[in-house]
C-alpha cells in the first residue's frame, strides 16, 4: 500500500530535514557549476543575443529543456543503479573524464 501523504511529507520535514537541504544544496552547486560555460547554456546565450524572440521565451525554453534533459538523466540513472549496482560507476565516468581532459591536452599541444 503506498504511503500516505503525511508519511511522505513526514520523510521530508523528518528529523533529517537538515541532512535534505545541505545534500540539495550540494546537488544545485555541482550542476550548476558543471553547467557554467556548458554547450547549452553557450547556445542559449546565441538565442538570445539575436533578438528574436522576447528574453522570458527563451529562457522559458531552455529552462523547460533542462528540465526534461534532467528527468531522462534521472530515469536513466535510477534504471542504470538496479542494473549496474556493482559496476564502479563513479570510478569509471572519472577515469571517462580524465581522459577527455589528457586527449583534449593532447589535441592542444600536438596542434601547436
Amino acid at each position: 500500500m503506498p504511503q500516505s501523504t503525511d508519511a511522505n511529507l513526514a520523510s521530508i520535514t523528518g528529523p533529517h530535514c537538515e541532512d535534505k537541504m545541505q545534500y540539495l544544496l550540494v546537488i544545485f552547486v555541482t550542476v550548476f557549476l558543471a553547467e557554467l560555460g556548458d554547450k547549452t547554456q553557450l547556445a542559449t546565450l546565441l538565442f538570445a543575443a539575436e533578438r528574436q524572440q522576447h528574453p522570458f521565451l527563451i529562457f522559458l525554453a531552455a529552462a523547460c529543456a533542462l528540465i526534461a534533459a534532467t528527468a531522462v538523466a534521472v530515469a536513466l540513472g535510477t534504471l542504470a543503479e538496479r542494473y549496474l549496482s556493482m559496476v564502479p560507476l563513479k570510478l569509471i565516468a572519472g577515469l571517462g573524464f580524465i581522459a577527455i581532459g589528457i586527449w583534449t591536452l593532447w589535441d592542444h599541444f600536438s596542434v601547436a
